[in-house]
């Protein structure tokens, strides 16, 4: 069961009109503080990410399944059922629940250290390719202009300006 904070901020998220996957990385999110609190474990950093995405799905995040093709179809299957749990919330079984936990409890804690993650992330970006890389750069800057100041942008500039100097020397 999601805590209220991170319920609560997704709901904030969807109010901002943030897209689904935003709204879901506040689950995704809590998971990984969980592991790190010790609270639950996960195989790995994938799993870990998974279990959040479920939580949102389960929470009514409308978040649609992966598309044919990218994952198997018993992933596929399974996030469509718990996207349809979480339009019909219902009591949890709590016998079931404690076995997930209990199963959960004896697994690692590395999937959610920052190298496991940074390692997630960078094999995950290595999929695509350049062009959608610097597009999906490009949104996130749109979207954090709404939520800065004009001296905040200038210093991100810079530092951006710098970056590509750098990296024009060294080629």
């Amino acid at each position: 069961m999601p805590e209220k904070k991170t319920i609560e901020r997704a709901r904030q998220d969807k109010r901002e009109g943030k897209a689904p996957t935003t709204q879901a990385g506040e689950f995704v999110r809590e998971t990984i503080e969980h592991i790190r609190e010790g609270k639950h474990g996960a195989r790995s950093t994938k799993q870990a990410i998974a279990i959040g995405l479920s939580k949102a799905r389960r929470a009514g995040v409308k978040l649609p399944p992966p598309k044919k093709g990218t994952t198997s179809e018993k992933t596929r299957k399974s996030a469509a059922r718990e996207t349809r749990a979480g339009q019909h919330p219902h009591k949890t079984n709590p016998r079931r629940s404690a076995a997930i936990t209990a199963a959960l409890k004896r697994e690692g804690h590395e999937a959610a250290s920052p190298e496991a993650l940074a390692r997630q992330a960078k094999q995950q970006a290595k999929k695509r390719t350049a062009k959608e890389r610097s597009e999906i750069g490009r949104k996130a800057a749109h979207t954090r202009l709404a939520h800065q100041t004009h001296a905040e942008r200038s210093a991100i500039a810079r530092k951006a300006a710098r970056t590509r100097a750098e990296h024009q020397r060294a080629s």
